[in-house]
């Protein structure tokens, strides 16, 4: 057998190279762009203006923030190599437990703290609280899937499941007869300066704090991933691990840490719908954005940059949408409200079978 294909270290290398061309990822995605905005004024007839045109485009990038987190959240699962589609039932509990944090927590600090005081307190533990309980199904996943090496599809599936039916018991048991009295959600924070810049300033600069959140994830997802020794052993972890615990990589150390990292990212997806979106929590609110935020992480080839593209991609269809809405109430409002999810399936159809996983991507790794 020859020496150069089972050395470790050159497995791991292999397995490590840029997958895709990152400019065909890009064309495409600003080409989707395009089209949908001509859509846009197809149906509209030229009527949205200057301001207009920002608005739709901050709104963009504001629906465009739990997609993208859910994207996050997949990246790191399956850069590891676990296959994590409990997305969207991780967000749902961390939208429930994050409303009802925010409401009892609101309720009990209001007299002492005053108003104002306590709406702002409230909202920030209700966040951490919302992550954690999404942390919390993330362990148990890991531990299902790593420790126990269960099927990861089933797992997440069961996750989904477990999810949709404790948020529907609890709901109806405590929260429905307390959603008249939601105690807001997070305030618009302009950035000094930068929010005035014209154009650019309302669109990025004049956010709520989940949408500066998650810019600044992904950032620091795409250099930990691919500038530190961290990203490195995740990467060939998800790649080769067999060759990564050849050469001292602790496997199951690097998924678990992964994973229940994923769970924080989609912990702060779900805590988006009733923190920031509304005060009020609904059964099935997420409304499959966990799994549209898959479809933005394949779209994106596993790469945070690229998903983050992938998720504006599906905010500017839901940009449209609401748009449309507006200006075409004679269009029945289900019609534009399916083109987020034709997009999905146009771009699955169209970048799927050119994307690669990860190569150990949902395999239980055997010590």
């Amino acid at each position: 057998m020859n020496q150069q294909t089972t050395s470790p270290a050159r497995a791991i290398g292999q397995g490590l190279r840029l997958k895709g061309r990152w400019w065909v990822t890009a064309l495409v995605g600003l080409m989707l762009i395009v089209v949908l905005w001509l859509l846009l004024n197809l149906i509209i007839g030229g009527q949205c203006d200057g301001p207009c045109v920002v608005g739709a485009l901050a709104q963009t990038l504001r629906v465009a923030t739990p997609i993208a987190f859910a994207a996050l959240c997949g990246v790191m699962c399956e850069r590891s190599g676990v296959v994590d589609i409990g997305i969207e039932g991780k967000m749902l509990m961390a939208a429930m437990v994050g409303y009802a944090v925010n409401l009892f927590a609101y309720q009990a600090l209001k007299d002492s703290m005053g108003v104002v005081a306590a709406g702002n307190l409230s909202r920030w533990l209700a966040m951490f609280a919302g992550v954690l309980a999404a942390m919390v199904l993330a362990a148990l996943h890991a531990v299902v899937s790593i420790e126990f090496k269960t099927n990861q599809i089933i797992t997440g599936t069961v996750i989904n499941i477990l999810a949709v039916g404790l948020t529907g018991f609890l709901y109806r048991q405590f929260l429905a007869e307390h959603l008249p009295a939601g105690p807001g959600t997070f305030p618009i924070i302009n950035i000094p300066i930068l929010s005035n810049i014209p154009i650019i300033g309302p669109i990025l600069f004049q956010q709520k704090p989940l949408t500066y959140i998650m810019l600044i994830t992904v950032v620091v997802i795409q250099y930990v991933l691919f500038h530190t020794p961290w990203g490195l052993r995740t990467r060939a972890v998800g790649e080769h691990p067999r060759a990564a615990d050849t050469v001292g990589v602790n496997v199951y150390k690097i998924r678990y840490i992964n994973v229940i990292a994923g769970g924080l990212i989609a912990g702060l997806a779900g805590v988006w719908f009733t923190l920031e979106a509304v005060d009020v929590f609904n059964p099935m609110m997420t409304n499959g954005l966990g799994f549209i935020g898959l479809a933005a992480m394949i779209f994106g080839k596993w790469n945070p940059f690229g998903a983050l593209l992938g998720a504006l991609i599906f905010g500017l269809g839901n940009g449209v949408t609401s748009t449309i809405s507006i200006f075409r109430p004679d269009i029945p409002s289900q019609l534009p409200q399916m083109l987020p999810y034709l997009l999905t399936v146009v771009i699955l159809t169209g970048v799927v079978g050119r994307a690669t996983a990860p190569a150990a991507d949902g395999t239980p790794y055997e010590k």
